[in-house]
């Protein structure tokens, strides 16, 4: 077996911060800065999947944004293959756009109501010029369906003749259509009953063996990341506080937020005892920059050091980073 760390780097992200202006009428005027990613730097090797997971707001699906193009960051650098891309110019990231796709959320509101399923899937074939013969691309739409578990007769159907798991195969088709090498993944099915939450995370696994893909999977849900990641980053007000394989971050969690999130976690057994941590607080405000730990307020190891610097993220253990100083030791 290949070590992660060995596999070829896909994607690498590096100091990736995404900042957002904020007028308000209150403030006279004037303008203040919400820190939506502040600072990231994370891999995707070829052929894994790596899960973002967080509450919401901690700027996980921003973070997914910037990787395709639909956010441009404020700073910071990400290399595609080897090859870095131009994130500051609207046509910088063309040379990725085949490579990199996304599934984003909600699978209905990402369809248009009023274009059949066959044209939706061919619609990226259209747009970069693939499959120019129209017998062929109707072939090409047939077997992307089929691929994802829809078949022949669904092509002249309309997005609301469809249940929301068929919708978000239709999605799942869309972004197979380039053949990409990675695909961000944002909350893919959250919106869906767990029964086909299950059959959507099953068939996103055999696609991935199939094809070699990369996922950068996006979720709130424990139980979900926990099924289809191979390493996993915690994510908390716009900074990422953990990340390493994805049984080792559910064995032995280091950073004190982390182990808050995994207790919370319904115990397996009624019988099983099971300690709660809870965090005092609120979440702090994203607005406006920090010189603290972003945990600083509701951390209950919090120091006198976590006040006044804000801890990176380092290796404290084989291939375990973790962004705290009382783990560092």
């Amino acid at each position: 077996m290949i070590r992660m760390e060995e596999r070829k780097t896909l994607l690498d992200i590096r100091r990736l911060s995404k900042q957002f202006p904020i007028r308000s009428k209150h403030l006279f005027g004037k303008t203040q800065t919400l820190y939506a990613v502040d600072d990231v730097t994370l891999r995707i090797y070829e052929g894994e999947t790596l899960g973002i997971i967080g509450e919401s707001g901690c700027g996980k699906s921003t973070l997914g944004r910037m990787v395709v193009g639909l956010h441009q960051p404020t700073s910071g650098e990400i290399f595609y293959d080897g090859d870095k891309v131009d994130t500051q110019q609207k046509r910088g990231y063309d040379k990725i756009r085949k490579s990199v796709q996304m599934v984003f959320q909600d699978p209905y509101s990402s369809l248009d109501p009023r274009t059949t399923c066959g044209d939706l899937v061919a619609e990226p074939l259209i747009i970069h010029g693939l499959c120019p013969d129209r017998k062929e691309r109707e072939k090409r739409v047939a077997s992307l369906l089929e691929e994802v578990g829809l078949s022949a007769q669904h092509i002249y159907r309309y997005p609301h003749e469809f249940s929301g798991g068929q919708r978000q195969r239709i999605n799942v088709a869309r972004a197979l259509a380039l053949n990409p090498r990675l695909i961000v993944c944002d909350e893919p099915v959250s919106a869906l009953d767990v029964s086909i939450q299950a059959q959507v995370l099953n068939l996103l696994n055999r696609l991935q063996r199939e094809y070699n893909l990369s996922y950068m999977f996006i979720s709130h849900d424990l139980s979900v990341i926990k099924h289809i990641s191979d390493r996993i980053a915690i994510m908390y007000l716009g900074r990422v506080v953990e990340l390493c394989s994805a049984e080792e971050i559910y064995k032995h969690p280091l950073h004190p937020y982390t182990q808050a999130l995994l207790s919370a976690i319904p115990p397996s057994s009624p019988f099983e005892k099971k300690e709660r941590i809870t965090l005092k607080g609120d979440v702090p405000s994203p607005i406006g920059k920090r010189a603290e730990c972003p945990l600083a307020k509701r951390c209950p190891h919090c120091t006198e050091r976590c006040r006044k610097e804000t801890p990176q993220l380092r290796e404290c253990e084989k291939g375990h980073f973790v962004a705290c100083f009382q783990a560092e030791g």
